[in-house]
């Protein structure tokens, strides 16, 4: 038997000043929407430029709102929908938590899209950068889990495996800083070596597809150490929900490598 590594626990409140609470869930939303903003306009500055670089002063806001509708309307339609239908006013109390990366992304998708049609940018390069820089938010809001005792692993015997307060007795896989190792700091240095090592940016599409599908594999891999949620438990062949919705994610990234390599 190996000794537990005890659990930090640590106030889920950050900053408290009377009415005011901020929350490390939330700061880390705010950190990594900003972090990832100032990346993208490092690299939109940077050649090829495909459009006006303040353009994306403008984006941060649809992107912001992509996140945060998307992610709410994700983990209602994908994880708890008769709980949340039998209760509409509940989707609305987004600060008791239920955030989906999986409707994240289809949000901030469809914010770039209209965004790049509003605005007559070219779509392909501006998802380009926004995926090289949503590692960084990924990073951020894995952490905020760990911090939270939330989204914790499968019960384990390895050596760093912690007891969480929400997780029972058993000791279990600190799955958040998996997660937050491979789509946040893997997944950000591959976007990285992509964008300047092999100049992926010249081959609009490469980008985003190279993300869509390493967040993908990234997922899924991650998957086999997270604790299911308690409401959905393991679903066909033993694959979770994070896992099914990771597929069409994968193919999606695919088919974008694809038509990136092949067009002229």
């Amino acid at each position: 038997m190996f000794p537990v590594i005890a659990f930090p626990t640590i106030d889920p409140v950050a900053l408290e000043l009377g009415p005011l609470v901020v929350r490390w869930y939330a700061l880390a939303y705010i950190v990594g929407l900003i972090g990832g903003w100032r990346y993208a306009l490092y690299l939109a500055r940077r050649e090829p430029v495909y459009f006006e670089p303040k353009l994306l002063d403008d984006f941060v806001v649809w992107a912001t709102l992509g996140v945060v509708i998307g992610g709410r309307l994700g983990y209602v339609l994908f994880y708890r929908p008769g709980y949340y239908l039998s209760d509409p006013i509940q989707i609305l109390m987004v600060w008791q938590g239920g955030m989906a990366f999986h409707g994240g992304m289809l949000g901030v998708v469809v914010a770039t899209f209209l965004f790049a049609r509003k605005n007559k940018v070219p779509l392909l390069p501006l998802a380009d950068i926004v995926c090289a820089a949503a590692p960084i938010g990924l990073f951020f809001g894995r952490i905020a889990n760990f911090i939270n005792g939330e989204l914790y692993g499968r019960a384990s015997d390895v050596p760093w495996a912690m007891v969480f307060p929400h997780g029972g007795p058993e000791p279990r896989h600190p799955s958040q800083l998996y997660q937050a190792g491979m789509e946040g700091l893997i997944l950000f240095i591959a976007m990285t070596a992509l964008v300047f090592a092999f100049k992926a940016r010249n081959k609009p599409g490469l980008v985003a597809g190279a993300f869509f599908l390493g967040y993908g594999i990234a997922r899924f891999i991650g998957e086999l150490f997270r604790q299911p949620d308690s409401f959905l438990g393991f679903l066909a062949f033993g694959t979770t929900m994070g896992q099914l919705l990771s597929l069409p994610m994968m193919a999606l990234g695919a088919v974008l490598i694809g038509y990136a390599l092949k067009r002229k």
